[in-house]
């Protein structure tokens, strides 16, 4: 097996557990924070197709879906374009209220797109290479592919967690 087989896999796992986060869910439910200081399903979902996006697009050689096929305006969200959520405070947080789980699962779908289409081109040779010389050892192509997967799964499962709280439990797997 090729190393981009695996990565293929595994971040091609992502989309149906988005995809069963989103189903059918009411704006309501979509925007609702568990407590005050809490995250909401949007903002999760928004942020973890932000994070993939803003730190696949540089190491594709490609612009952010975010931008470049205008979802920044699609979603419609107050916050600067380049935003993608890391270290918001509770009240940008709150800022995160989407109209419809629909432009989310959109959205997150054409960053999905994007990412596979990346990964399945990689050679083992491709993995190697360091992207990233501000940390101590050097990040490599793979580090950051794998770390990004790893808050991308996390965020994937804090949102079906809280779905599943708002559904009574009844979400599955």
């Amino acid at each position: 097996m090729e190393p981009s087989d695996l990565l293929i896999d595994a971040f091609g796992r992502l989309p149906g557990t988005i995809r069963r986060v989103l189903h059918d869910l009411p704006v309501e439910q979509l925007n609702h924070r568990p407590y005050p200081q809490g995250n909401s399903i949007a903002w999760l979902i928004w942020h973890l197709a932000r994070v993939e996006d803003a730190q696949i697009a540089p190491m594709a050689g490609h612009q952010q879906v975010w931008t470049a096929e205008g979802w920044a305006s699609r979603v419609g969200l107050p916050l600067m374009v380049e935003d993608t959520g890391y270290g918001h405070t509770s009240e940008e947080v709150a800022k995160v209220q989407v109209q419809s789980a629909e432009v989310l699962q959109g959205y997150y779908d054409a960053v999905s797109a994007r990412t596979v289409a990346f990964v399945s081109g990689l050679t083992p040779e491709d993995l190697d290479q360091v992207v990233d010389t501000s940390w101590d050892p050097p990040v490599t192509l793979g580090v950051r592919l794998i770390s990004s997967l790893a808050d991308c799964l996390e965020h994937a499962g804090q949102a079906a967690y809280i779905r599943g709280m708002l559904a009574g439990g009844s979400m599955g797997s």
